[in-house]
């Protein structure tokens, strides 16, 4: 268990380490600070310094954040439904240590020593920072984390989504999503989650003829009814009516399906 707990804890910390938007933000974010010099850094210490002082400071803010978001995404899965919720519970735990490593930098760069007022006091002025920093993670980079938290699986030939459901389920399959860290299974039957990354989920179609229409969904061409467009939007709308977009990279596709 504590090895599977690792496993997908590194995962999910490598998606940040492989992103590019996260390090582009996280070196602008950066940039700003040292060229504006909030706090009165600008006051005392030269650019220099000050790059150097900010640059620590988030390096060590952010790492704690990510540390704290990705363990309480982890940890609480038994407790939280939501993978947003989750994260935010973590990020907002997060600036107790982080008020306290303000306050290490702080003592490092100006010699203010750091007692326990002021360490709370900074970690007060944290949390809404924190929070910040999630709701903007969460929305920029909350697939490739649940991806990442999906449990690893080699599918065994000839294997079917299907054979994962419960049996009441069982049914002609219809279509697929990503929610969170699981992949909804819509049947004939009715819809089921299944704790397994979506490309996994798409290894065990085979034996359903269907499509990929965008990162997040799968549908089965028998069920598709037709296409639309809503405000430049392209659509497909399946034969229990519900309408699934379309995203441009597999818009051909679609197109010479249909």
């Amino acid at each position: 268990m504590i090895h599977l707990f690792l496993q997908s804890t590194l995962r999910e910390l490598q998606v940040f380490l492989h992103s590019r938007r996260f390090w582009g933000t996280f070196a602008a974010i950066v940039l700003l600070f040292a060229v504006t010099g909030p706090y009165g850094t600008m006051e005392s210490m030269a650019f220099g310094e000050r790059l150097a002082y900010w640059l620590t400071l988030h390096a060590l803010a952010w790492a704690i954040a990510i540390l704290c978001a990705v363990a309480a995404e982890r940890l609480l899965r038994e407790v939280i439904v939501s993978m947003f919720a989750r994260m935010m519970a973590g990020s907002l735990i997060a600036a107790l240590p982080i008020g306290f490593a303000i306050g290490l930098v702080d003592y490092v760069f100006t010699g203010e020593a750091t007692t326990l007022q002021s360490g709370l006091q900074r970690a007060l002025f944290a949390m809404p920072l924190c929070a910040l920093f999630c709701l903007l993670t969460y929305m920029a980079m909350s697939q490739k984390i649940a991806e990442a938290a999906a449990p690893q699986e080699t599918p065994s030939p000839g294997a079917s989504i299907l054979d994962r459901l419960k049996p009441e389920n069982r049914g002609s399959l219809l279509r697929l999503s990503v929610q969170d860290h699981y992949t909804e299974v819509v049947t004939s039957r009715g819809r089921e989650l299944v704790l397994l990354r979506f490309a996994d989920a798409l290894k065990e179609t085979a034996a359903t003829p269907g499509l990929r229409v965008h990162r997040s969904h799968w549908v089965a061409d028998a069920h598709v009814e037709s296409l639309k467009r809503d405000n430049g939007r392209l659509l497909i709308l399946t034969r229990d009516g519900t309408a699934i977009p379309v995203s441009r990279s597999y818009a051909e596709d679609v197109r010479r399906f249909t």
